[in-house]
């Protein structure tokens, strides 16, 4: 155990050193980090806890992804009559169901036809048994059609990935800093952005759905009809977004999707020098708003945004190049925040704050300087400890610990991790795990020595016979801070990763080099004694 090749000894002293020197930039202002290679500029970013910033915790509103599923399902239930050419009365959405009435003669082909609507969970190709509809005979020539609580389930998952993702995009348009953005719960997002001070922007951006449609405008029906309750059944009634409201009778049907939007960007009217916002379609969308604009030339086409008309201007003539601008009465930070919205895309369900909260960066440096303040105090107390009870073999564990802690900075800078105060806290504990493991193998060296070995021999058995009990506390340790890193969120998470990085540098430099350093001591001095 105390025999060290020169090229394994090499190894490990550079392991260690490389490993620490990732650390490094963290002592360096950031701007002069970034004029580095880009492979050097590896750093570790401080927590909302630390440097203050802006915290919400949105909630998906599951109601409003109930009734999109439930819309979809009667559509798709007119369609495949529709296809079939079943006559069908009474097609209504009603509680968690769809229910249909057809003819009697109709009626098992009816029930084959809807039954087909049925579809696995995980998907057309998916290996799932169960289905995310329940198509029943209510009786009657009644179809019921039913949403399955695994679908419901399945479909709550993807809408709070797609979320996350949108959030993600529309929180880095911002220019914001290592955003933590993640799910927490079964229907609510967690968004903690380090260095925000003020969140209202950032909830007006998160709060919006973002569901751009182009359509026509309605021009049979005058508004002021509309409002007395005249709009026509395949329109609807929206106002405008700018103040004061006005009134449009908007077409349901929609002629582009904002889904189909590649790019949109703010710039200036060359004429009027006002805030406008430009953008393209991709080609499915180029070819829908050419086709719409050939037919409608000379009619107005409203662009609405979360049920709210932005601008409705007159199709001059037909606009083939998937190009296109929207003009109205923005301000430049209107016009910046619709082109992210826009780029981002539209979220597939409302989002709800429901918890706010605001850190100073007073506070957050006050917590750093505590963490400071605790970490070298427990550090300090450690080291005297060590130095007392184990004297020179004192000093060796004291320096692996340095380096441990070292090694600890220099992967997480490595994995540009962000630094929580929990964190801190799972490294402080880091240092208690790291010296007891070194405590075990010098007090197993003690019980050698009682056993009447001598000095090179107890020391030998000593790291020898430790392993199997250093192993099995760090690897139970390991699992704990794994099952924190799976189940946990935030600040558990930050814990959790410190703690289990602490735990693999631990283990290395216990087996590793504190054993290097006793056997180069060993081999200067060939101790008749342990001074232990």
């Amino acid at each position: 155990m105390l025999y060290f090749t020169r090229w394994r000894a090499l190894g490990i002293i550079l392991t260690a050193l490389i490993v620490c020197l990732c650390a490094v930039p963290n002592f360096f202002p950031e701007a002069q980090v970034k004029t580095w290679p880009a492979w050097a500029q590896r750093r570790l970013v401080l927590g909302l806890d630390l440097q203050g910033g802006s915290y919400l915790l949105l909630e998906v509103d599951s109601a409003y992804v109930k009734k999109e599923k439930l819309d979809q399902v009667r559509d798709d239930v007119r369609r495949a009559l529709r296809d079939a050419k079943i006559g069908y009365t009474g097609l209504v959405t009603r509680g968690d169901t769809v229910e249909v009435r057809v003819k009697d003669t109709d009626l098992q082909t009816a029930f084959a036809k809807l039954r087909d609507l049925a579809q696995p969970i995980g998907g057309l190709l998916g290996s799932s048994s169960q289905r995310d509809l329940e198509v029943t005979d209510a009786g009657g020539g009644l179809i019921r059609l039913a949403l399955s609580q695994p679908a419901m389930v399945e479909r709550m998952r993807k809408t709070i990935e797609q979320s996350i993702q949108i959030v993600e995009r529309r929180v880095n348009e911002l220019g914001t800093v290592e955003p933590v953005i993640q799910r927490q719960g079964n229907d609510r997002i967690l968004v903690q952005v380090p260095g925000l001070q003020d969140p209202t922007h950032l909830k007006e951006l998160l709060g919006k759905t973002a569901k751009m449609e182009f359509r026509m405008v309605d021009t049979s029906v005058p508004p002021d009809q509309a409002q007395r309750g005249g709009v026509p059944p395949e329109s609807e009634l929206l106002m405008s977004q700018s103040s004061p409201k006005v009134p449009y009778v908007v077409k349901k049907q929609v002629l582009v999707s904002g889904a189909e939007l590649n790019d949109a960007q703010t710039g200036f009217d060359q004429r009027t020098n006002e805030p406008i916002v430009s953008f393209r379609f991709n080609s499915t969308g180029a070819r829908k708003f050419a086709q719409a604009t050939q037919e409608n030339v000379g009619l107005p086409f409203a662009i609405v945004l979360d049920n709210e008309v932005i601008s409705a201007p007159v199709i001059r003539e037909p606009i083939t190049g998937g190009q296109g601008q929207i003009s109205g009465s923005f301000t430049v930070q209107s016009a910046n925040d619709l082109a992210i919205l826009m780029r981002a895309g539209a979220l597939p369900a409302p989002l709800t704050v429901v918890e706010e909260r605001t850190v100073g960066p007073g506070l957050g440096q006050d917590s750093i300087e505590k963490g400071e303040l605790a970490a070298y105090v427990g550090s300090i107390m450690v080291i005297v400890f060590m130095l007392l009870t184990y004297r020179l073999f004192g000093v060796f564990a004291n320096i692996a610990v340095a380096i441990n802690v070292a090694m600890i900075f220099g992967l997480l800078s490595l994995l540009n991790a962000t630094l929580t105060l929990p964190g801190i806290a799972g490294i402080v504990l880091t240092v208690g795990i790291a010296v007891d493991s070194n405590v075990l193998i010098y007090e197993r060296i003690r019980e050698e020595l009682r056993g009447g070995r001598n000095a090179i021999s107890a020391i030998d058995a000593g790291f020898k016979r430790a392993l199997a009990t250093i192993l099995d506390s760090n690897i139970t340790t390991f699992i704990a801070a794994a099952v924190l890193f799976y189940i946990g969120t935030g600040p558990v998470r930050g814990f959790a990763v410190t703690l289990g990085i602490g735990i693999i540098t631990t283990v290395f430099t216990a087996f590793t080099l504190t054993r290097l350093i006793v056997a180069g001591w060993v081999r200067w001095k060939r101790p008749q004694s342990v001074p232990i």
